[in-house]
């Protein structure tokens, strides 16, 4: 007996003869393992999918944050800050029961620097700390503790930026190899920062102020990086998603990526529809935590990466 083949709406084959068979369509379970598997190779970084214009040998834009990507800076801007509250609070700091509690506000500020965003929080994080409150609640309300501290000591942002700065500038001219020593740079981010800088067009979107970012770029890095190419958003007050739409603004028609170890911030940029080409990752290392890394990885928009990966990525 003679059969024909025709195909079926779902597009799969059927036989018709004395009886019609149905090829079994993949069990739901199939399908979404394979959907599984497919977001997987669209989140992969170095995989061979790739944004439109980036193509081996072409230049790109790569945004990389400072402070918990390129530089640890969280032993510096601590004793800062102490020495800034030390000036601003001395009724506060400079007594004995301040001192011998030095060490343990100290040590707390490493716990707790995740959830701060500009340098000039640490003043304020300091003296909580002092007063007994914990690194549990900085950690999980900072949001709300922070307004509520600078309003109840009627603090200025400007008044503590200014005060922020002009201490590590006395620190700088009066001791630079302690200053120097008292922040690190990450293993190996000199060499991605040489290749990239060589490659591609390569900026430091910060929330430092840029003549320290300059110093430690410089004396620590051991990079000869312009300063138009650092880009502070502490002194512009602008939001790090505008900062990016301008640097495209400047590069139009390449691929851009940018770099963070802050969730919050790679959150907000996912936010601005005229970014939602941009690359974005949030590095394992710096200020961030197990949870904020989990939560990124569910976020399609976020590369969470490794050293490793990050290297090759500027590499590609």
């Amino acid at each position: 007996m003679s059969a024909s083949v025709i195909s079926s709406p779902l597009g799969q084959t059927i036989s018709v003869s004395t009886k019609v068979k149905f090829i079994t369509p993949p069990s739901v379970s199939a399908l979404r393992a394979t959907t599984s598997r497919v977001r997987r190779r669209l989140k992969t970084p170095m995989s061979s999918q790739s944004t439109a214009g980036d193509q081996a040998g072409q230049k790109a834009v790569w945004a990389l944050d400072f402070d918990g990507v390129v530089c640890n800076s969280v032993g510096e801007s601590s004793l800062t800050a102490w020495k800034a509250a030390e000036q601003h609070w001395p009724d506060v700091f400079k007594s004995e029961q301040a001192n011998a509690k030095k060490k343990q506000v100290i040590e707390g500020m490493e716990h707790v620097r995740p959830v701060i965003e500009t340098g000039y929080e640490n003043l304020i994080q300091v003296r909580c700390l002092l007063e007994g409150i914990s690194t549990d609640d900085i950690l999980n309300n900072w949001h709300t503790l922070l307004p509520e501290y600078m309003d109840k000591w009627q603090q200025s942002r400007k008044e503590l930026v200014e005060l922020f700065g002009s201490v590590r500038d006395a620190w700088i001219a009066e001791d630079l190899p302690g200053w120097l020593d008292a922040n690190g740079i990450y293993p190996g981010l000199p060499q991605d920062l040489a290749v990239a800088q060589r490659d591609h067009e390569l900026y430091i979107v910060t929330t430092k102020q840029a003549r320290f970012t300059e110093a430690l770029m410089r004396d620590k890095a051991k990079l000869d990086f312009s300063a138009d190419r650092i880009l502070s958003t502490a002194e512009t007050g602008q939001p790090k998603s505008e900062v990016l739409k301008q640097l495209e603004q400047r590069h139009p028609g390449m691929s851009y990526h940018f770099v963070e170890d802050k969730l919050g911030t790679l959150n907000k940029v996912c936010q601005v529809k005229e970014l939602d080409h941009w690359m974005l990752y949030l590095v394992d290392w710096g200020y961030n935590t197990k949870q904020e890394r989990a939560q990124a990885a569910d976020n399609p928009r976020i590369h969470v990466v490794n050293h490793q990966q990050l290297s090759q990525a500027v590499r590609h």
